[in-house]
């Protein structure tokens, strides 16, 4: 079973590392349902292929300079927030409500992507001024498009509060936020969706190392999962990081919005109650 789990964590790792979402989306499900592994577990093993996707995939990106370091940072903190409100609200409201209300903003979201259709850049994007001030905006060489593309960040505000919320989504429900990283990015910030993608990688480390702790403590990590699992995708991250570089962002957002689309009716289906 850990020959095939290794498997499965490798096209986890490129899934993860391409679309800047962690390997969790085809990890959890994939243990759950071919190997019959407890969800906890799981769910466990998901968050340290989280940040064994981003250490193989954040290394290349931040390498190539692809990832925005600034902006990362700067998003971090809304994270941060978000997830201390939280643990706060936890228990004062019903997650249901989160889970309608996020989903219904991730299919927004989606549809917002396929309406740029055969963008593969942001078009006039304007500086907002707080981005001018913390030099948030920045050059990458798209091995693509060979060349050097420049670009600005628009909407400051609007991604900083997505991020928030995102924060506020993962300290209440306890799940990953990658879609909304790269959501506040692309969509709100305007940014490429190639530095959207690289940026959430480099973001998603930082926020599962501080959740691992929690879980090893829990005893949800159970190594004979959790070493094949991190094995994997970490081959597949550093294989993804190589691949995403030589893809156009219209081919990257292709694969993108099915799995937006799929991560947003499993949040509205789980706060209806139509699934548990």
């Amino acid at each position: 079973m850990a020959a095939e789990i290794l498997l499965i964590s490798i096209l986890a790792g490129i899934v993860g590392s391409v679309l800047g979402l962690g390997g969790g989306i085809v990890v959890t499900p994939a243990l759950t349902l071919l190997f019959g592994v407890d969800i906890r577990l799981a769910i466990g093993a998901s968050i340290i292929s989280v940040i064994a996707t981003s250490s193989g995939a954040a290394i290349a990106y931040i390498k190539d300079r692809i990832t925005n370091v600034r902006v990362g940072m700067f998003l971090e903190i809304a994270t941060t927030i978000g997830a201390i409100t939280g643990a706060f609200l936890g228990g004062l409201m019903s997650p249901a409500i989160l889970y309608v209300i996020f989903g219904l903003l991730l299919l927004y979201s989606a549809l917002a992507m396929l309406k740029k259709g055969k963008s593969e850049l942001p078009q006039d994007v304007p500086l907002h001024p707080v981005a001018r001030k913390l030099k948030l905006q920045g050059t990458y060489y798209d091995k693509a498009l060979n060349e050097n593309v420049s670009y600005h960040v628009d909407n400051v505000y609007g991604g900083f509060g997505v991020m928030y919320g995102a924060g506020v989504v993962s300290g209440l429900l306890g799940i990953g936020s990658g879609s909304f990283k790269v959501m506040a990015m692309d969509v709100f910030m305007k940014l490429p969706l190639k530095v959207s993608s690289a940026t959430s990688n480099f973001m998603m480390g930082v926020t599962g190392a501080a959740s691992a702790g929690v879980y090893l403590f829990r005893g949800d990590i159970d190594p004979g999962i959790a070493a094949p699992v991190a094995l994997g995708v970490l081959i597949g991250a550093t294989a993804g990081a190589r691949i995403m570089q030589r893809m156009k962002s219209t081919t990257i957002r292709k694969w993108f919005i099915p799995v937006l689309t799929y991560v947003a009716v499993q949040m509205i289906l789980q706060g209806t109650g139509v699934i548990v």
